[in-house]
């Protein structure tokens, strides 16, 4: 699908396949999962992405988000979004007191999680993340370092966008995270590695940057060769 003469001014995943993977997910409680967490900073958007093999080849996913409270009007006048009608209505998203986001409330809510969802692994880049890493391992999570360049990155990517463009991975129709998905480019290299980036600045793309670390989790774990 991905031209590789494309750059961060193109958009990556195509929206039409995006539309198609919606739908009601299957009943999900207790199932295995792979997750992903993308703290970015602490004023902007963290997400945590779950990826449960299916029956088609791919893998269903459930994304939560985290934002402050505070300025959330601001928020979205700056990002043309309707943060506080996506908290009350749906998208998983969580609105935490306070100008920053609440680490605390993230893990309370994962370890949460964790009862209902069996989480094999959480992969997360460790930069900026010593402390909730550290929290999260002592809850009994197993928790694995996921850089953020091209060598960590764009196996996951080309797996994540093979699955999109074949119809095998199912969103949801999240709303928060469909906005995300068409926000998302790619940075290439010269090798034709490539990984998720914002079309622009102000752009967000967090949960979609926690799901392809979910789904390349679930690709390379051994235990489940669940892809092609």
């Amino acid at each position: 699908h991905l031209d590789m003469k494309t750059s961060q001014d193109v958009l990556w995943l195509p929206m039409d396949k995006w539309k198609l993977c919606g739908g009601a997910l299957p009943e999900l409680n207790g199932k295995a999962c792979w997750a992903g967490l993308d703290l970015s900073t602490t004023t902007d958007i963290t997400a945590f992405a779950l990826a449960f093999k299916n029956d088609k080849g791919g893998c269903d996913l459930l994304v939560f988000f985290w934002i402050p409270a505070e300025n959330a009007k601001a928020r979205e006048d700056r990002d043309r979004v309707p943060y506080r009608e996506w908290a009350r209505a749906g998208g998983n998203l969580t609105m935490t007191p306070g100008n920053v986001v609440d680490y605390a409330i993230v893990r309370r809510d994962i370890n949460a999680l964790g009862k209902l969802y069996k989480i094999q692994e959480i992969a997360i880049d460790r930069w900026n993340a010593t402390q909730i890493t550290t929290e999260l391992m002592g809850d009994g999570f197993n928790v694995v370092e996921h850089g953020q360049g091209f060598a960590s990155m764009s196996a996951p990517s080309k797996e994540f966008e093979k699955l999109v463009v074949g119809g095998t991975i199912h969103h949801g129709d999240n709303p928060v995270l469909t906005w995300m998905a068409g926000n998302v480019a790619v940075d290439i290299d010269t090798h034709e590695n490539f990984r998720p980036c914002k079309k622009k600045s102000t752009e967000r793309i967090d949960g979609i940057v926690a799901a392809v670390m979910a789904v390349g989790r679930a690709a390379t774990n051994p235990a489940q060769q669940w892809f092609y």
